[in-house]
């Protein structure tokens, strides 16, 4: 959502990093792979796509406070945000819905996902861009890290709150589940409940001003602030001090990387979000075929959003029938937090899940050129030509 006057190298090539992460895990959901385990490869597999969806908001809303026309423009920001936020609701519960699932079972089964998370966080930031500045950093930093500090206390209250007529709202801001609209109506599973999420994008909104600085400047405080995050969890997890509700077990090292996501807590958005920070300066320094594909992939997230969902899995009913000779059912589930039981002998091999992702991805790099060129060509065309000199 930046514009060409203000794009930051660096910012395309981590989002379309992201993208790429996101692939691998979305072709999991057909591989019918487990989300981790105690297998590296598998739980590797997994923690590696945990920078999606942090990257994702985060840096929504570092684009947000880039786009921002001056620091008085705060309606118009916010007019397209509440906008753009409202048609990502929109296109989560349509577009995205049917092309997780193929199905039209739209009253048992809608997905607040990723789209929905980001769309409300969205409407969320409209509200806080009029506060100042330094406010906005403030509310993103306390929520974000600081929710853990109240988990225990609104899940003592769970049993009234279950109770509750507006206990939905409690759901969709943090406690998650599903909720079903009106007597008999849709139900909607949450994958994402939202309260830490819009901190997320608050955050990434403060963050903003550290894109504007020159570019020196720039690099040396985004390797500060990504390591103290990085810093941080490594010594609030090794003593299990605070920030996850799940604590890790020296003879279970990979528990220590196995932080809590739904909903996301503090150490696991310190360990996902540090890093990326950390390596902005790499990030705007890539170039080659590598740096110029994830760059593609960055300017266009929201196109590549739309159309690896059904591309990845059109790609596992290929895979169904090269295998098997049909299609199993089981494709055609409430994909990607309700599907049936995986058949006996279906899950992929990790070997095959990375075959299909590279296959996916370099078709979605040949429709993300194509479509950034076109927008691109668009754009220029409805530019006012300036008069003669």
């Amino acid at each position: 959502m930046t514009s060409d006057q203000t794009r930051v190298r660096a910012l395309d090539v981590a989002q379309g990093l992201i993208m790429v992460l996101m692939a691998i895990d979305h072709v999991r959901v057909y591989a019918g792979v487990p989300a981790g385990g105690p297998s590296p490869g598998v739980f590797f597999t997994r923690w590696v796509t945990h920078f999606c969806a942090p990257g994702f908001v985060f840096f929504a809303g570092t684009s947000a406070f880039l786009r921002r026309p001056s620091p008085a423009g705060s309606r118009e920001l916010s007019r397209y945000l509440v906008t753009r936020g409202l048609l990502l609701v929109a296109i989560e519960l349509t577009l995205m819905r049917f092309a997780w699932t193929f199905n039209f079972d739209v009253i048992n089964y809608n997905l607040a996902g990723v789209l929905w998370m980001i769309g409300w966080s969205m409407v969320a930031l409209a509200a806080l861009v009029h506060l100042p500045f330094e406010a906005i950093a403030a509310t993103g930093l306390i929520i974000s890290l600081g929710h853990n500090l109240v988990d225990p206390y609104l899940r003592g209250f769970g049993a009234a709150i279950a109770e509750s007529p507006v206990r939905w709202i409690w759901q969709f801001l943090y406690f998650g589940g599903s909720v079903t609209v009106g007597d008999g109506g849709p139900r909607i599973a949450i994958l994402y409940s939202l309260l830490p999420w819009i901190g997320v994008m608050a955050a990434g909104y403060a963050f903003g001003r550290v894109l504007s600085w020159p570019i020196e400047r720039r690099h040396r405080a985004c390797v500060a602030i990504g390591l103290a995050a990085v810093a941080a969890f490594v010594v609030l997890r090794t003593f299990n001090l605070y920030g996850d509700p799940r604590h890790w077990h020296p003879e279970q090292p990979l528990t220590f990387l196995n932080t809590t996501k739904y909903p996301a807590s503090a150490l696991f958005l310190l360990m996902t979000i540090g890093p990326l920070i950390a390596l902005m300066p790499l990030f705007e320094r890539t170039r080659g075929v590598v740096g110029r594909a994830l760059e593609v992939f960055g300017r266009v997230p929201l196109f590549y959003y739309i159309l690896h969902i059904p591309l990845i899995h059109a790609a596992a009913i290929v895979v169904s029938l090269l295998r098997t000779g049909a299609v199993t059912p089981w494709l055609f589930g409430n994909h990607p937090m309700e599907p049936a039981e995986l058949p006996t002998g279906y899950m992929w091999s990790l070997g095959l899940l990375y075959l299909v992702t590279t296959v996916c991805v370099v078709i979605l790099y040949g429709a993300c050129r194509w479509w950034l060129g076109r927008s691109t060509s668009r754009r220029r065309q409805s530019e006012p030509v300036p008069p003669p000199a």
